[in-house]
Order: C-alpha cells, then sequence, then structure tokens
C-alpha cells in the first residue's frame, strides 16, 4: 500500500513546478451512466487518485502558490444517511482530516465559497485539459476572472513517469496475479469451447486473487480473429490448430499490468506457427535486451521494425531489399502499431513521449513500459505463403528501467514454445 506521507510528496513537487500565483483544480471521476438508471462501475480519475489516494466521487483537490507559500486543499462529499443507505458510505469530513496530510478539508458544498476566495489574487488556473466538455464549461464559470489557463495534466504526467518503491511492488502484484491467469489459460482445456469461456478463466483469476477490476477489456482471439488488434468481442469457438492472441492483465490498487501471450488451442504449435512465434519472440528478447536508462523509445521502435522486416524476408512473407520496405513503410502491413507504451496507474499511463520543446523523453530509472512486437496475417492475405493466412501473434511483457539495464516485472510468465506445450 501507498502511505499518506507519498501522497503529499507528490503534490508537494507538483506545486514546485507551477508558476506562483497560481491555483490548480484537480476533480474526481464522476459515475458514468451505463443505461437509463443504472451506472457502470466507478473508478477514480488517474491523476486525482495519484494526488491523493481517495477514491470518492465528487471531490475536489486544490493546490494553491502564492510567491513563497503553498497551500493543499480536499473537499470531500459531506455524510448523508439517506444518500449512503443507495451509494454507500462515505469517509466524510471528520475522518478525512485524521487521514489525508493536507492543509485543509471540507465539505464539496464549501466550492464555491473556498475558490472564489482563493482567486483573488490568483492569475494563473491549472486544470485537466483532458477531462469532458461538460467538466471544463462548468469550472471556467466558477472562474471567470483568471487571464491565464494551463494545463495540470502534462505536470502530472512527467511524475507518473517515475514509479516509487510502492508503485512497483503494486505493479509487481498485478503482473503475479495476471501470471496465474495466463498459466491458467494455458493449462485448461480449448478445444470446442468459446472464446468467453477462456476470458471468464481469466477474470476469475484476477478476482479470487484481490484483483477486482480488470486493467482493460480482456482480448481473447481466435484463429483469425487475433489479426483484429482492438478485438474484444470474445464470442466464437476456438477452433483445432488455431492459436489464440490473449492480451490480458488485472488492475491491483489501481495499479496495472498488461500481458500478451499466444497459445494454441491443442497441446502444440504446428510447424508454421512455430516459425511465425519464433520469428516474434526473438525480436521482443532482443528489444528488451537493449533497454537501459538514456535510451529512447524510438530506438527500440526502429530496431523492432528492423528485426522484424528480417524475419518478414526471411519467411517470404514480404519481398525486396530491407532498406525499402522500411522506407515504403511496406512493413505495416504486418506490424502497424508501436513496441510499447508507459504503464502504471492507466494501462496506457497518461504520461507524454516528448518535452513541451518537442525533445524526446528518453528512458529512465523507474520508468515502466511494455515491450510488445507482434505480426498479423489476414486469413484472405494472398501475398505470403499459404501456412500462415489467419495468423496473429502478439507477445507482450512488461519492463522496469533500473541502474545500467532492465528488470523483465513479467519474466515468470511462460513463452518460450516449449515452456507453452509443456504446461
Amino acid at each position: 500500500m501507498i502511505k499518506e506521507i507519498e501522497y503529499k510528496k507528490r503534490r508537494n513537487r507538483l506545486l514546485k513546478k507551477l508558476k506562483p500565483n497560481s491555483i490548480s483544480i484537480i476533480t474526481s471521476a464522476t459515475y458514468k451512466v451505463r443505461s437509463n438508471d443504472t451506472e457502470y462501475p466507478f473508478r477514480q480519475n488517474s491523476n486525482f487518485y495519484y494526488l491523493t489516494g481517495f477514491t470518492e466521487d465528487n471531490s475536489y483537490l486544490l493546490l494553491i502558490k502564492k510567491s513563497t507559500k503553498t497551500k493543499s486543499i480536499l473537499f470531500v462529499q459531506k455524510k448523508e444517511p439517506k444518500k449512503e443507505l443507495w451509494n454507500g458510505k462515505r469517509l466524510g469530513e471528520k475522518k478525512a482530516q485524521k487521514r489525508f496530510l493536507v492543509d485543509e478539508i471540507y465539505d464539496t458544498d464549501m466550492l464555491d465559497a473556498i475558490l472564489k476566495l482563493e482567486l483573488k489574487d490568483k492569475n494563473t488556473l491549472y486544470y485537466d485539459f483532458n477531462r469532458n466538455e461538460k467538466e471544463i464549461n462548468t469550472l471556467q464559470k466558477k472562474v471567470k476572472n483568471i487571464g491565464t489557463y494551463k494545463d495540470i495534466s502534462y505536470h502530472i504526467g512527467l511524475l507518473r513517469l517515475i514509479k516509487s518503491k510502492a508503485e512497483i511492488a503494486l505493479i509487481q502484484k498485478a503482473i503475479d496475479i495476471t501470471a496465474l491467469a495466463h498459466h491458467r489459460a494455458m493449462d485448461c482445456k480449448k478445444i470446442n469451447k468459446n472464446e468467453y469461456e477462456l476470458q471468464a478463466e481469466l477474470e476469475y483469476i484476477f478476482k479470487k486473487n484481490g484483483a477486482y477490476n480488470d486493467a482493460y477489456t480482456s482480448i481473447v482471439a481466435g484463429g483469425n480473429n487475433a489479426n483484429t488488434l482492438h478485438y474484444i468481442e470474445n464470442n466464437q469457438p476456438l477452433k483445432d490448430k488455431e492459436l489464440i492472441l490473449i492480451d490480458a492483465g488485472c488492475e491491483y490498487n489501481y495499479y496495472a499490468s498488461d500481458i500478451t501471450r499466444t497459445i494454441p488451442t491443442n497441446e502444440t504449435f504446428t510447424s508454421a506457427q512455430k516459425e511465425l512465434y519464433d520469428m516474434v519472440l526473438d525480436v521482443q528478447l532482443k528489444i528488451i535486451e537493449m533497454i537501459k536508462p538514456n535510451l529512447l523509445r524510438t530506438d527500440l521502435q526502429k530496431k523492432a521494425i528492423e528485426l522484424l522486416t528480417d524475419g518478414m524476408i526471411k519467411l517470404k512473407i514480404l519481398k525486396g531489399k530491407k532498406e525499402n520496405l522500411i522506407k515504403k513503410e511496406l512493413y505495416k502491413k504486418y506490424y502497424p502499431h508501436g513496441i510499447g507504451h508507459w504503464m502504471g496507474i492507466d494501462v496506457h499511463d497518461e504520461s507524454p513521449y516528448k518535452y513541451k520543446d518537442g525533445k524526446e523523453i528518453a528512458l529512465a530509472k523507474g520508468m515502466v513500459l511494455t515491450v510488445e512486437p507482434g505480426i498479423y496475417i489476414d486469413e484472405n492475405d494472398r501475398d505470403v505463403p499459404k501456412k500462415y493466412r489467419g495468423i496473429g501473434i502478439r507477445i507482450e511483457d512488461d519492463i522496469l528501467v533500473i541502474d545500467g539495464g532492465f528488470l523483465n516485472m513479467s519474466k515468470n510468465i511462460m513463452k518460450s514454445i516449449k515452456e507453452i506445450e509443456n504446461i
């Protein structure tokens, strides 16, 4: 678990980045309507959670920076027994005072009055430009006299790039649970079952082990379905001698995992499947070995493209000179996505890849990123050998950048052909 002092340190680091005579407003998530009077399960806004650790809706954090002094104010919902009867217990102002290491705490209905008072001598307002238009319009009506608006999400995103020991431990816990789920999928019988049955096996293991939320909607794609990158229907039968691409990860205490494995429906890979799988796995292992501080993500992407293009030429999937295939981006027909992304509180962490001056952010100790090369060959593609058609393969691991190199946090999740066939 993350201690309250860590959230306070995050707020203090953020305040150092902001302009004097400014005020920042970070809002909680709101409930989203699913249909009529039912709602989706609530999940806190990631930036709000990162700075507070508070998981209730209708809450606000104000960060105030004067020329020499700073102040943090948290607004929480008041205790109302009638509402709590329907929607669950609220922490309330009194208990919040004992828990949170902020300067002041008020009921949410005090927001407008306190905001009016604190805005008097401020000339810059920071808020999250990524929130929905309705929220932004409501906020701007409350702060009409502010001269300059700035995006707080960029500054929070920079902080979120570097994970603390506590954050790394939570990510590792999520990955360890996800490992159990993927091994369950490898182990159970799959012939004559549906994709959603395998999805149920995965998500049962998540919840059984305390990961109540998925980090994202699970992908369980049998056969040619794997060639739809964001396939989430998961409603087709699993067929004999096909591969199943499983992209599934849980969230543990708000921290994500993101793992992809590609496995056969029966106990062994076919020879054609082995050729493609070994090619993708070899690329992934070589890219992971490159990871170290000061390296650029674009260096990883460039090398992945070169290696995958080499592999596709060797297997006669692509024809021609490598340099020309890369220059014309012909490889994108079979490898259309990037080599990976930041990961943390969000499975695609809301952190920038470039500084505001356009310079790319280099890898640094404490960053967590995915590495996920793949190849996707549609069943109707007549430009490739027939034996490869209808095969989609992706292999994905979660990597921590450490001093002098990397730590593969998901190294215990089986991925060699021998390991998968043995399980």
